[in-house]
C-alpha cells in the first residue's frame, strides 16, 4: 500500500472518530464544537501522545491522564489562535476517543 493510500485510511478513520465522538458527547455539548476544531483536537491528541512517548511504550497497563491530556489540548489551542476552550468540555471529547479506540479493541 503506497503513502496516498495511507492517507485515505486515515482520514476515513478520522471520520469516523469525529462521528462517534459526536454521538459519544453530552447534549449540552454537542453544538460547542465544530468538526473543524474535532479534527483539532485529534492531531493534538495525536502530539501529545508523541511528545510525552506515550505511543513507544511496551507497557500495556499505561496510564493515561486525560485531565493532562484536555489541559494540553487547551493549551495548544490557545496558542495556535484556534480558540479558547474548557479542560472540562474537552475531556469529553478525549474520553470519547478513548471509548472509540476501545470499541475497536473488541
Amino acid at each position: 500500500m503506497g503513502m496516498e493510500d495511507d492517507f485515505l485510511l486515515e482520514d476515513v478513520d478520522d471520520e469516523k472518530t469525529i462521528e462517534f465522538i459526536k454521538n459519544y458527547l453530552p447534549q449540552e455539548l454537542k453544538d460547542k464544537f465544530t468538526d473543524d476544531d474535532l479534527y483539532y483536537f485529534l492531531d493534538t491528541i495525536a502530539d501529545y501522545y508523541e511528545e510525552t512517548g506515550i505511543l513507544d511504550s511496551d507497557n500495556d497497563d499505561i496510564e493515561i491522564d486525560l485531565d493532562a491530556i484536555a489541559k494540553y489540548v487547551v493549551k495548544e489551542a490557545k496558542k495556535d489562535e484556534i480558540g479558547d476552550f474548557d479542560p472540562e468540555d474537552v475531556f469529553f471529547v478525549i474520553q470519547g476517543e478513548m471509548e472509540y479506540l476501545d470499541s475497536l479493541e473488541n
